[in-house]
């Protein structure tokens, strides 16, 4: 009955398009997938948005909720299915599959638990996205890129990890409400692991310019008056606070996530700090994946950032680079 009122409604001049030329899937349906697919949607940053997940019912609960809201949307195609057959043709693959760090967890203790759930992922979404773009969130984030990039059989621009992308804006947060400026206004990089490790580059931190340790040379240093470094210390606890107050965390890395699908499709060639392969970089001679500034279009990851790094920072972005060695070595594929 619906075809013929179709038919009676408007005269077909050509065929619609049946596959989207952006369309995002995300895979893994918890408080981070679904934050990531709310942001990608609110933010009209995809033509199609593809679900999968293990939990059948969760996953058709989500993708009603969320098609019930389309009159207040774009023209959004939202589907979703156990199957990861779901994702086929996507050009960008947000990955938050994989078990949830818990309260006082290390990231680090999750890899293989997450190493043998890729191991039943990452080979068919291949399969059925072969041209895409894979965005790993899973924790420990490095270490499941490096894991994506060696199930996948992708080049390595086209695995990227959300890295630092989250670390730096809670970084240039944290200095606004310092500084009682606009966070936007703040400039500052986190590199290295996402984690425990991370490295401030606290030479380079700047506002409209002006580098902060012109002003006050001890900036972030164990005998800063001002006590600058606390700021990293809240970065790198960030994450474990929100867990131990709501139990996950979700809107900040969702919207992290919406940003660099949209970076992507629309070829902004911004730069955001990536989990990438570093190899032969700062010193560095383990192959391992940390997070550096990268310029991030269409095909992915096409430059990394030179910075100029002070040598003590170059020596814990080093060390960010051995403490993943050690634990990748342990893999078990």
């Amino acid at each position: 009955m619906s075809d013929n009122i179709q038919k009676l409604l408007m005269n077909e001049v050509n065929p619609p398009i049946q596959q989207a030329t952006c369309k995002v899937s995300v895979v893994g349906c918890g408080a981070v997938g679904m934050a990531a697919a709310f942001a990608l949607l609110t933010q009209g940053f995809c033509s199609e948005l593809a679900l999968t997940d293990v939990m059948a019912d969760k996953l058709q609960g989500e993708l009603l909720d969320l098609q019930h809201g389309l009159t207040f949307l774009n023209n959004i195609k939202i589907s979703a299915s156990p199957d990861a057959s779901v994702c086929a043709g996507s050009k960008v693959i947000i990955i938050t599959a994989g078990v949830r760090q818990q309260e006082g967890e290390s990231r680090l203790n999750l890899v293989q638990r997450n190493v043998d759930i890729f191991k039943n992922i990452i080979p068919n979404l291949v399969k059925q996205s072969p041209d895409a773009i894979l965005l790993v969130v899973s924790n420990p984030v490095d270490l499941m890129t490096y894991v994506t990039w060696k199930l996948s059989g992708f080049p390595k621009h086209r695995v990227i990890g959300s890295g630092c992308n989250l670390d730096s804006s809670r970084f240039r947060v944290h200095l606004s409400q310092k500084l009682n400026i606009s966070a936007k206004s703040c400039h500052g990089w986190i590199i290295g692991e996402h984690g425990d490790t991370s490295v401030p580059v606290w030479s380079g931190v700047n506002v409209a310019g002006v580098r902060l340790r012109d002003l006050n040379p001890k900036l972030g240093k164990d005998d800063d008056p001002e006590n600058f470094k606390q700021v990293h210390k809240d970065v790198v606890n960030s994450a474990y606070e929100v867990i131990r107050l709501k139990g996950y965390t979700s809107w900040a890395i969702g919207l992290s996530c919406a940003a660099l699908t949209d970076a992507i499709n629309k070829n902004q060639r911004s730069v955001h700090a990536l989990s990438v392969a570093v190899q032969g970089k700062h010193g560095i001679d383990k192959d391992v994946f940390l997070s550096l500034p990268c310029v991030l279009g269409e095909n992915g990851i096409t430059h990394s950032i030179n910075m100029k790094l002070e040598e003590e920072e170059e020596k814990q972005l080093q060390n960010s680079a051995n403490t993943l060695a050690e634990v990748q070595n342990g893999i078990k594929f």
